[in-house]
């Protein structure tokens, strides 16, 4: 059996770009480590509450520990606000710290893969664009053999954002945004089939419910209201880049190896 890390941004993403991936791990008998750099908050008001609903997501998953490098949130927009007193926020960290801090977690559970982001952090937050190069160096100093990177094919986003204004719902990204996000279809190496984890997927979401609020909360409650199978068949995959390898042959597994 092999050990993953799967290193995000902020409490929940753990569930929108991974969670049947990890889901499907832990039932195969691997053990699951879930370490996030933030604690999703922009000030240390109620920052206690995120990551207890992470640690409910991480139940349900099934993952064996769950981490908080202990960062603050740097927020998304053309603003970057000052730290908050006493921490820093993620995206004004300094690279070879928090890198640091991650491969002290991945030696200590001799990881045998680590899943982080891509260089554009899917849609360009600061947050997770600091996170592809923490993991990148993380994954260096603590010499873990293998890296994979989270993403979703943009063709596909960029369907979704019609259908939604089509239907005059919020769409989880502006179509402009969907052009350049995450990777184009023909650069994904791994395409993981993740329909018989859905509900865990849907639950592990749904933990979070501080994030189901605001202008996307329709669009959440719809999803979150769908019976399992039905949620499986609109989410029924997960997508990984391995950035060491060609394009070419899709797998099926999160453990099989690409060749360069």
């Amino acid at each position: 059996m092999a050990t993953v890390v799967a290193f995000h941004a902020h409490p929940d993403d753990e569930a929108i770009l991974t969670g049947g991936t990890l889901a499907r791990a832990a039932a195969a008998g691997h053990r699951v480590v879930i370490v996030t750099a933030t604690d999703g908050h922009m000030d240390d008001g109620d920052a206690p509450h995120r990551l207890d609903e992470l640690r409910s997501s991480a139940r349900i998953l099934g993952a064996h520990r769950v981490e908080c490098l202990g960062y603050a949130d740097s927020g998304y927009g053309p603003d970057f606000y000052p730290d908050p007193p006493k921490r820093v926020r993620f995206g004004r960290a300094d690279r070879e710290e928090a890198a640091q801090r991650l491969a002290a977690i991945l030696r200590d559970e001799d990881a045998d893969l680590l899943l982080s982001y891509q260089p554009n952090g899917g849609y360009g937050h600061r947050d997770h664009v600091q996170v592809h190069h923490v993991g990148k160096r993380a994954a260096e100093i603590a010499a873990t053999p293998r890296l994979l990177e989270a993403t979703m094919p943009r063709e596909l986003l960029c369907r979704i954002a019609d259908l939604a204004r089509l239907l005059r719902l919020p769409a989880p990204y502006e179509r402009d945004v969907a052009r350049a996000a995450y990777a184009p279809r023909a650069t994904i190496t791994h395409r993981i089939n993740v329909f018989r984890f859905a509900r865990q997927k849907r639950d592990a979401f749904a933990a979070h419910r501080s994030q189901i609020t605001g202008p996307a909360a329709r669009l959440f409650g719809l999803l979150l209201r769908l019976p399992p199978q039905v949620f499986g068949v609109v989410f029924a995959r997960e997508w990984f880049v391995d950035p060491t390898a060609r394009p070419g042959t899709v797998h099926r597994d999160i453990f099989a190896v690409t060749t360069a």
